[in-house]
């Protein structure tokens, strides 16, 4: 790297790249770290960089314009205002060796949960939105270990009050407990001040189950309706209860039509464990009805990108306007648990073909168990006389 003088006239004339070389790095004399990058493209513009050591000894470099943006004393001022701001950087970092608590609330969600998190967990979208909209205007500077349960207490009670649902409000929470959990997990903090934290908890689980009448509407549309392959994946969605995300990515190779199963891989389920769905009557006749065996590596591309689709929200409240029905996609999944059920099968069949790894979740249906064991019992009451 040439050290040189930035004179006016080398600044005029001077800041080239030679020929035989891609990029050259011209260093100011009288400012050390500071240097002009120069590049052969035509359209490339002469930049000021500052040249810094970060806390692993190793540099790194910091953009500060190009020379159309900055003179020579502006590059110097800002240069002086970049190192103030490295080295308090740099004496942060090292605090925060001494006590990771010091770490603020910002810096561990993207130096430490974010990329955590994106390996194991699928609502990685969500939590950053949550966080960016929410979390951070409130928390983002706050040292970890200076979080204090009465401030996420109001933090809490003020999410309500600006509109959000009580379990919308509980997911903020929820997400900053998980943050201290890990930080408490990684040896960050001695204490996790949100364990236990008091919840609105509200039971939000809404189920709309379909009668016969209401199916027999649903599947009148399914069968007549112009729009084929959407009416195809929410016929195969009924026939099956599997979720809608499963169905779109799901792929001829891992579909059995004479064994009469779909495999879902690992990475396409909800709990990440790869599992296998029995295929009944009804889910072989609609797979019978597809044209992209030999078109496509997909059950249900979209015409237009060849992908699988990614929405089909507006095609979805056309259909059930069409059959009189106000309900959700994800009630198709309860809607077949429930045939499941009243049919006599178990909670704990119902559980392996919805792949629920936790059996409590499938005991939303032991409400309809109940019933059909009531049912079952009355016909029973003719063995006593009920008159005379």
């Amino acid at each position: 790297m040439p050290v040189v003088s930035f004179t006016p006239a080398f600044m005029a004339t001077g800041l080239i790249c030679p020929s035989d070389k891609k990029k050259i790095e011209y260093s100011v004399a009288d400012e050390p770290g500071l240097f002009v990058e120069c590049r052969t493209s035509k359209t490339a513009i002469p930049t000021w960089y500052l040249r810094l050591k970060n806390p692993k000894g190793t540099n790194c470099y910091k953009k500060l314009g190009t020379i159309e943006d900055l003179t020579l004393s502006q590059a110097k001022k800002k240069a002086a205002q970049v190192r103030s701001e490295h080295q308090i950087e740099k004496n942060e970092e090292e605090a925060i060796k001494q006590t990771p608590g010091l770490m603020t609330l910002d810096k561990f969600f993207h130096d430490y949960y974010l990329p955590y998190a994106s390996q194991h967990k699928r609502s990685i979208n969500r939590d950053e939105s949550l966080y960016r909209v929410h979390i951070a205007p409130r928390f983002k500077d706050v040292p970890l270990q200076s979080i204090s349960r009465l401030e996420v207490q109001k933090f809490h009670t003020d999410l309500r009050s600006q509109g959000l649902s009580p379990a919308s409000a509980d997911h903020g929470i929820k997400l900053m407990r998980r943050f201290l959990n890990l930080a408490l997990q990684w040896d960050f903090i001695e204490k996790n001040a949100l364990k236990g934290i008091k919840l609105f908890n509200v039971d939000n689980q809404v189920e709309n189950y379909l009668d016969d009448e209401q199916l027999a509407r649903l599947l009148h549309v399914l069968k007549t309706d112009y729009n084929r392959p959407i009416c195809h994946i929410l016929m195969f969605l009924l026939s099956t209860g599997a979720r809608l995300n499963e169905a779109l990515t799901a792929t001829w190779k891992n579909v059995s039509e004479e064994g009469r199963v779909w495999k879902v891989e690992a990475k396409r389920s909800k709990s990440k464990k790869s599992r296998s769905i029995p295929l009944n009557d009804s889910a072989l006749w609609v797979l019978a009805q597809l044209d992209s065996k030999e078109k496509s590596d997909y059950l249900f591309p979209s015409p237009v990108t060849a992908k699988p689709y990614t929405a089909f929200t507006y095609q979805w409240y056309r259909i059930r306007k069409l059959a009189g029905l106000n309900l959700r996609i994800h009630d198709l999944r309860h809607s077949f648990a429930s045939f499941l059920v009243s049919n006599g099968r178990s909670l704990f069949e119902v559980q392996q073909i919805l792949g629920h790894s936790d059996p409590k979740v499938t005991m939303r249906y032991a409400h309809l168990s109940a019933k059909t064991l009531q049912d079952a019992s009355n016909a029973g009451s003719m063995i006593i006389p009920c008159s005379g």
